[in-house]
């Protein structure tokens, strides 16, 4: 092990508050409830723990320096010790987790202020740690990630899915906004086995692409072909939506570009209302038709407009 200032990132010479400030750093960046996945951190935050035991205790680190006591709090003389003295420090338990002996280190303190828990007599906490002698829970098994792609329609109208985990079990999903939105759902229990009971499984709803629907935020985009003369008359249409294809009226005198908007037929919001279908409308003319060719040569009300005018050209 190195060093225990290296360790802690401190000058050999650091204050009490020197090493306790640069504890609480590290502790709250590696500790194990928030790098549930990253072993490294787990190992690291036990030498950092295992370092500000031994220099937080006075004795013990006038014993460090003097070369009396090795990294792990272990005399490197059989007879350093004073009377009463303890080596103290930071044993392994097993693979389920380590061991904290008090040394004069209040760990209760420190992970109070970091993650919320509570002192030896004041009820749980977060952190899993009751001040002196305490002990943190054992290490739950590893959480397992999923992706599941969704089909467009289904996300947008929250249809209930079906995964298989990677334990063979299958399990039937009701989606959220929020996961169609990104946010992982979690399945409590079903990841990997551990000595403080199962990781949790984390599912990432993946939205299929649509060939003709778009997602714009919370709406649904779709360019809906329109006849010339349904463009110019009017007329009430069939068109898709995510649930199923609905009539629709198209003014009189539509042009391309017009969007028309059918209320509550987009993706759900997180409170609970829906965005809507916004159709853009796109004149389909045929192409080579003889009729219409010879009817616009013939027509000459329209001669002298100039649609572009508002573009400066």
């Amino acid at each position: 092990m190195a060093d225990l200032y290296s360790t802690l990132g401190i000058a050999r010479g650091a204050d009490d508050a020197a090493i306790k400030k640069a504890y609480r750093k590290l502790a709250k960046e590696l500790h194990p409830d928030r790098n549930k996945d990253n072993p490294k951190a787990t190992a690291r935050f036990s030498e950092v723990t295992q370092a500000y035991d031994l220099l937080s205790d006075k004795d013990k680190r006038a014993q460090y320096d003097r070369g009396e006591l090795d990294e792990q709090g272990n005399p490197k003389m059989p007879f350093s010790y004073g009377a009463g003295g303890s080596a103290g420090g930071f044993r392994p338990r097993g693979p389920g987790g380590v061991e904290f002996e008090t040394g004069g280190s209040d760990f209760g303190e420190i992970f109070e202020g970091l993650f919320g828990g509570k002192r030896a007599g004041g009820g749980g906490g977060s952190s899993g740690f009751s001040g002196f002698g305490a002990r943190p829970r054992a290490q739950k098994g590893v959480d397992a990630a999923y992706r599941l792609a969704v089909d467009f329609e289904d996300a947008a109208a929250l249809k209930p899915q079906r995964i298989t985990l990677g334990n063979g079990k299958t399990v039937d999903l009701k989606i959220t906004a929020d996961a169609v939105a990104g946010a992982p759902m979690r399945l409590a229990g079903q990841g990997e086995a551990g000595m403080g009971g199962a990781g949790d499984a984390q599912v990432t709803i993946e939205v299929k692409k649509h060939r003709f629907f778009t997602r714009d935020g919370d709406d649904v985009r779709l360019d809906l072909p329109i006849r010339l003369d349904e463009a110019i008359s009017g007329a009430k249409i069939k068109l898709p939506t995510v649930e199923g294809a609905v009539m629709m009226s198209i003014p009189a005198g539509s042009n391309s570009g017009k969007i028309l908007r059918l209320k509550g037929r987009g993706f759900h919001r997180k409170d609970g209302t829906r965005g809507d279908q916004l159709v853009t409308l796109m004149i389909d003319l045929p192409a080579d038709d003889a009729e219409l060719k010879s009817f616009v040569e013939g027509w000459s009300g329209d001669a002298e407009r100039n649609p572009r005018a508002a573009l400066g050209v």
